[in-house]
């Protein structure tokens, strides 16, 4: 059992270690699962196992092919709402407008206010970091600030105090409700008095970190791949922000009714919204539907590799005794379910693909049990949101390199803190209000 842990642990740190090299997630995720499988002493193919058993063939493929199924749809709908944003200028007017409003001195709260805005109006997480991104090296340009801070902004406006507060149309604050019966407003009070905390200190930690920077002789470094592009025509920003209005009121209606399956309804009604609001606007609506159709089978690829990963990882009998040692935790059961869900998306590199493994194993045990199904959501929710982002994530690493084109050693300590370190104490936070009866 000790070499299963080791497999565990060496399986992780060599699914880092090879993502922050450089290497792409659809190879290290099976080489770093491989590992596991040989530390663990699974059979690497069904043929060399016994009918039905686990082996590192079947497993990492189900896992792969498993999450593709579940939630292709809408990572394709997200994707295509977030490029016809983008290609009406909906996006950008929307964006601008929140600039206008606060200043180009507070340059980085207005990325994080456009990549919030965004989010919670339903845009996937990956389309929302490649639209704004182009508006963040305008701001940073404008405003002389080191650019490795960009992915840090992005992230912070998308995956912390939006994507698993209540009400939020991503999915992940939906996957809980398929597995503890509950609805998108789970532990409302919670979550905002969560949500509101993370904002604050995480923009205080980030704006105070950029400043350092600055003191320090840091400042915009421009490339030769950068474009600034304006545009001369943009739609109105308040009517731009029907279409996520229409995202939000549409999964509030059928979010009873169709559980997770009312975020395509919802998404589509976006699409529609957002064509026929600004389709005057539009430089090549056909283009940005192929753009988002390959952005979503990029984004889902990368995450399905890593959730392949924590397909093999579920199999071994360590993880098993890993997630009976969490479950078993004294004190509140709110407390074993946040870490055996932040641990699984630590391991799998996706809160989404965590909560996928995680839930179905640990939902019927703390419902058993008596756990209040709205607090275990709101909870296990934000958990998700934590050690997801280590180096490793398909999240972490599509924005870090392949939108911002950023190195992990420059751009990721400051990402780290602001998707990790914060989410945790947040989670801490829920834990504690839940116990005290809030």
């Amino acid at each position: 059992m000790v070499l299963g842990f080791i497999g565990l642990l060496g399986g992780l740190g060599l699914l880092i270690y090879l993502t922050m090299r450089g290497m792409n997630l659809l190879i290290v995720a099976p080489i770093s699962a491989l590992f596991v499988t040989l530390l663990n002493g699974l059979p690497l193919f069904p043929q060399l196992a016994d009918e039905g058993a686990a082996n590192f063939l079947t497993n990492y493929m189900s896992g792969f092919s498993g999450f593709i199924a579940s939630w292709y749809l809408m990572f394709l709908t997200g994707a295509i709402f977030g490029k016809v944003m983008e290609d009406s200028g909906a996006a950008e007017s929307i964006s601008k407008w929140i600039v206008g409003k606060i200043g180009m001195k507070r340059a980085a709260l207005a990325i994080v206010i456009a990549c919030a805005v965004l989010t919670y109006g339903g845009v996937s997480l990956f389309v929302v970091a490649f639209s704004v991104y182009p508006m963040a090296v305008s701001l940073f340009k404008e405003a002389n600030l080191p650019r490795r801070f960009i992915p840090a902004a992005l992230a912070f406006g998308s995956t912390t105090f939006t994507m698993t507060s209540a009400g939020s149309p991503e999915i992940q604050n939906w996957i809980p409700i398929e597995f503890l019966g509950t609805n998108a407003y789970a532990g409302w009070e919670v979550s905002l008095i969560v949500a509101i905390f993370m904002m604050v200190f995480g923009y205080w930690w980030l704006k105070k970190a950029i400043q350092n920077a600055v003191n320090n002789g840091e400042e915009f470094i421009q490339r030769d791949s950068d474009h600034f592009e304006v545009r001369s025509h943009l739609p109105n920003p308040l009517v731009s922000m029907i279409p996520l209005l229409v995202v939000l009121g549409v999964s509030f209606i059928f979010h009873d009714s169709l559980k997770q399956s009312a975020l395509i309804i919802a998404l589509t009604g976006g699409i529609i919204a957002t064509y026929l609001i600004n389709r005057k606007y539009f430089s090549n609506v056909g283009k940005a539907i192929s753009e988002g159709t390959i952005g979503a089978i990029i984004a889902i690829a990368n995450t399905s590799a890593v959730v392949g990963f924590g397909g093999v990882v579920k199999a071994t009998p360590a993880f098993q005794e890993a997630v009976s040692f969490m479950t078993d935790i004294p004190g509140s059961p709110l407390i074993g379910g946040v870490l055996a869900v932040a641990v699984i998306a630590g391991l799998t590199g996706s809160a989404s693909g965590g909560q996928a493994i995680a839930l179905p194993l640990l939902a019927p045990h703390y419902l058993d049990l008596g756990v209040d199904p709205e607090a275990l959501h709101r909870v296990v929710s934000i958990a998700s949101g934590s050690l997801d982002s280590l180096p490793s994530g398909g999240y972490v690493v599509t924005t870090i390199r392949s939108i911002a084109g950023e190195t992990h050693k420059d751009a990721y300590p400051m990402f780290g803190a602001l998707t990790v370190i914060v989410p945790t104490i947040g989670t801490i936070l829920a834990v504690i209000l839940f116990s005290i009866g809030l």
